[in-house]
């Protein structure tokens, strides 16, 4: 298939997205260290044992890439910020060449016409909170909401959108009771302990930005389709009944902020009968 633009609505925006540990080279310009710089020093948790320190080299070639953005056409750039490279150790002094790194990537981006569209959190926290207990701590949502408000006064009233947490799922579920990501813990009730707080830190950042008179704040969802393992004759009918009751839990209503207990109980019990089968 072949599209143009005149195929989508002329308010529709082409963007890219990266984020901030992934590609800045996080070894660059004072930057604190971050959960995943532990996770990554740790044998067996990363490939080749790989690290952000340098990564695709952004924080000195930001200017390159975004010309690339421009080039291509697109419209809107979705880039995230480091906690670690605005407050060292997640609180209390701030790096002043951090916000200067971010000030100028912002002003590049609108330079060439680009759309600045942040995350503010894309994993990485700074290591002395994950000393603190991380997304395990109540607390913090208010160290976060403090971080918000450190960088958005200085970038925030250049933003076209923001939102706060990159993909809550990898954040909380992924990454503390699959162990996949940094922390890599593999506890149920950490996890439970760190949904509920992703979800107060992403309301107290927007609370704060709110605060700030800024607008077009939301949030970055990993959504996806659940489809049965098995399509066999005899299987069907427990596929689509995991189906029915599992994705509006997932989904529709997670995202509505309610979740019934019937609603739950007979997605768990869908799900317990596709595992024992």
């Amino acid at each position: 298939m072949k599209f143009t633009r005149k195929d989508f609505p002329e308010d529709f925006l082409f963007g890219v997205a990266t984020s901030s540990y992934q590609i800045e080279g996080h070894a660059f310009g004072g930057a604190g260290r971050t959960h995943w710089d532990d996770f990554a020093a740790t044998p067996g948790n990363v490939v080749r044992a790989e690290n952000g320190d340098r990564a695709c080299d952004h924080y000195h070639r930001y200017e390159e890439d975004l010309d690339l953005v421009k080039a291509a056409g697109l419209d809107a750039y979705r880039f995230s910020t480091s906690w670690a490279r605005v407050l060292p150790e997640g609180r209390g002094q701030v790096n002043e060449a951090g916000l200067d790194f971010y000030d100028r990537l912002t002003d590049a981006m609108l330079e060439r016409g680009i759309k600045p569209c942040a995350t503010l959190y894309h994993w990485e926290l700074p290591s002395p909170l994950a000393d603190l207990g991380g997304w395990r701590n109540r607390d913090v949502a208010g160290w976060f909401g403090d971080f918000t408000e450190v960088l958005m006064k200085r970038i925030g009233d250049r933003m076209y959108s923001v939102a706060p947490i990159n993909e809550p799922w990898c954040v909380a579920w992924l990454s503390h009771f699959m162990g996949f990501h940094a922390p890599g813990l593999r506890d149920i009730r950490a996890t439970a302990r760190a949904m509920h707080h992703v979800l107060l830190a992403h309301g107290r950042a927007i609370q704060v930005m709110r605060g700030l008179g800024m607008q077009n704040l939301g949030g970055v969802f990993n959504m996806e389709w659940s489809t049965a393992a098995n399509d066999t004759p005899r299987r069907p009918p427990r596929g689509r009944a995991l189906r029915r009751h599992l994705q509006p839990l997932v989904h529709r209503r997670r995202l509505q902020g309610r979740i019934s207990a019937d609603r739950a109980r007979r997605a768990r019990a869908a799900y317990a009968g596709e595992l024992a089968g």
